[in-house]
């Protein structure tokens, strides 16, 4: 019989990729701010975030960034939003986040009804790889693999029913990365950790929007080594980050 897990029986998190502040103005969910997600971050166990603002998502980048690297601190690691409907003013805010020292952007192509195909796409991911940014990107891994081919990317919607899908795009890309927010099947991390290795594997919760608890859960449970747990729970972040640990 399989024991009932308690809260002290989930790793720790070191640092969490998929986190948002602010919140969207067309549908309803919790209004995002700060200090309620820092919160509810240090209720879940985890340390340490890699923070975008959905006011750059999905209103002025600029001004989102801005919000987003007034966070920086010992919980938090801005992120740069960037808006793929405005390619030009995505490659000069590109230019304007490597120059303040930060580490990511991310793309957020479902909010801003982008497809993979649209050129504005594979422009602003060169840029930002040649700018030393690394990629966190929403979207299908199976539509969204193809322009983020040379880049260090992580992708941030990896469903389990489109793990292989994600593990034969990452044999021949090193600088793919998955989040294991939606890779819930019984054998999903197992899998791409046999396949492609554990450090393509890294933790992400979408808080606020989705239950932090459930993929610790899963790693917790999961046949990995503690020392391949602690990985996906921050180390593998901090590493493509060039992060201290």
């Amino acid at each position: 019989m399989n024991r009932l897990f308690t809260a002290g029986d989930l790793p720790p998190v070191t640092l969490d990729v998929d986190v948002l502040v602010g919140r969207y103005a067309d549908r309803p969910g919790p209004g995002g701010e700060p200090r309620e997600v820092t919160g509810a971050l240090r209720a879940n166990g985890i340390a340490r975030a890699a923070v975008a603002s959905l006011r750059a998502a999905l209103f002025d980048a600029p001004s989102g960034n801005d919000e987003a690297a007034a966070l920086a601190g010992p919980a938090v690691v801005p992120v740069g939003g960037l808006d793929l409907r405005d390619p030009l003013g995505a490659e000069r805010e590109v230019e304007r986040l490597a120059g303040r020292g930060f580490r990511a952007v991310r793309l957020f192509p479902d909010e801003q009804r982008v497809e993979p195909d649209f050129p504005a796409v594979r422009h602003v991911a060169r840029r930002a790889a040649e700018a030393g940014l690394v990629i966190l990107t929403g979207g299908d891994v199976r539509r969204w693999w193809r322009p983020m081919r040379g880049t260090t990317v992580v992708f941030l919607d990896t469903h389990f029913y489109h793990l292989g899908d994600f593990v034969v795009a990452a044999r021949d890309e090193p600088g793919f990365h998955t989040s294991t927010r939606l890779l819930n099947s019984p054998d999903a991390l197992e899998t791409i950790a046999e396949h492609v290795g554990v450090r393509r594997l890294l933790y992400g919760s979408r808080t606020p929007f989705h239950e932090p608890a459930v993929p610790r859960l899963r790693l917790a449970r999961s046949g990995l080594a503690p020392a391949d747990v602690a990985a996906v729970a921050g180390g593998n972040a901090r590493r493509i980050l060039e992060l201290p640990a």
